[in-house]
């Protein structure tokens, strides 16, 4: 057997840590997502981007005040990299004081500090707030606009396009369930301290108490963000995310013709995903799976492992029927730097793959010399 073919033994060894046995049976089969009428909707697991449940979400629609999700993107971003702080004080313009619909009541040429805008825009989805925002980052509404698509485009976002900061409707402003899924993905990835802004149930400014308007975080514990929207182009919308014992769901509905259909139907998409599927973490990024003989290095064996950590979703039941193989170049030859690709680890399900990683070096190997080779010369003689 060749040393290529050891390490893919190796492999099917290391899955009984986490599947007992392997089968060639079919995996299990969830019932069908639930039937929701509503102008899109899209369930979608965190960490693998298991799409679990979907209708119509790359149809491009209005996204009302779901647009503040992009705009506390930017947010965020600008105060990470330090282009504003939370205890700034944003000045009020009249075009902020002036905005109608959902507002947090700011007086029109006063300072309010960034960190009372922020929970105005996110739990009193304040349009004010928004545009307050806005000009204090990038000094008018239409330079920040140029921010928001510029960040859509950097999430992969194709499908929309912003046209302002708070989500009244206007021409050519549209988004999709698919690209708020990728943009809900990226503020708790990216922005996890301020992540947590989205589960505050109340703020008060102004001596006026207004309630987060996510119903879903007093029905649902799991539920800990985002974000709801409503007007009488959109409908009625929501982008939620829930996590229970480890997994987390994505859920969107656009286009509910009421808020209490949104929040049921968004509340049975996550029920649905969770009753039904798993997610597993199988293998974590750095974690040595094997060792392999290099040719006339300083060390004998190099560590192999995995850049990113793999992560499947699957069926609930299925867990035993997961099968792993990795594949490995035939030799490997010093010098070899740390993070070079020598292989690929696969996950598959009942024959069908799950998810593909390479395999890496672990650490340095350097050119060990002629001592090296000699030294591989009496490892073959003693083969």
């Amino acid at each position: 057997m060749s040393r290529a073919g050891c390490i893919v033994c190796a492999a099917l060894l290391l899955l009984a840590a986490f599947a007992s046995r392997v089968t060639a049976q079919e995996p299990v089969a969830p019932p069908a997502p639930p039937k929701l009428a509503f102008k899109s909707h899209y369930l979608v697991d965190f960490a693998t981007d298991t799409v679990l449940a979907e209708n119509s979400a790359d149809v491009q629609l209005a996204p009302a005040s779901l647009t503040k999700l992009m705009t506390a993107y930017v947010v965020f971003g600008a105060i990470e990299s330090g282009r504003i702080h939370l205890d700034d004080r944003a000045h009020v313009s009249e075009k902020a004081w002036r905005m109608r619909g959902s507002r947090m009541f700011i007086e029109v040429n006063s300072d309010v500090v960034v960190e009372d805008l922020i929970r105005g825009l996110l739990i009193q989805s304040g349009n004010d707030a928004a545009v307050a925002l806005a000009e204090h980052i990038a000094g008018s509404v239409d330079a920040f606009v140029g921010e928001m698509n510029a960040a859509a485009e950097k999430l992969g976002m194709q499908s929309s396009a912003f046209r302002n900061p708070h989500g009244l409707p206007a021409r050519g402003h549209y988004t999709t369930a698919h690209d708020l899924a990728l943009l809900a993905k990226a503020i708790i990835n990216e922005f996890p301290d301020f992540y947590s802004l989205y589960a505050e149930r109340e703020f008060s400014y102004n001596d006026i108490k207004q309630q987060n308007r996510n119903a879903l975080l007093w029905r649902d514990p799991s539920v800990d963000g985002l974000k709801t929207g409503y007007t009488d182009d959109a409908g009625y919308c929501i982008v939620s995310s829930a996590q229970r014992d480890g997994m987390r769901l994505i859920a969107i509905v656009l286009g509910a013709p009421s808020a209490r259909t949104r929040n049921d139907g968004a509340e049975r998409l996550l029920e649905y995903g969770f009753g039904n599927f798993e997610t597993h973490k199988l293998y974590t990024a750095g974690q040595e799976l094997d060792a392999a003989r290099v040719v006339g290095g300083d060390a004998e064996f190099t560590g192999l492992g995995l850049a990113e950590d793999i992560y499947v979703t699957i069926p609930r039941g299925s867990y035993a029927q997961l099968a792993a193989r990795m594949s490995v170049l035939a030799e490997l030859a010093a010098p070899l730097v740390q993070g070079t690709q020598v292989g690929e680890v696969e996950i598959s399900l009942a024959g069908q793959q799950l998810a593909k990683s390479p395999v890496i070096v672990l650490a340095n190997v350097l050119d060990g010399g002629v001592w090296a080779r000699v030294r591989d010369e009496l490892a073959i003689f003693w083969e």
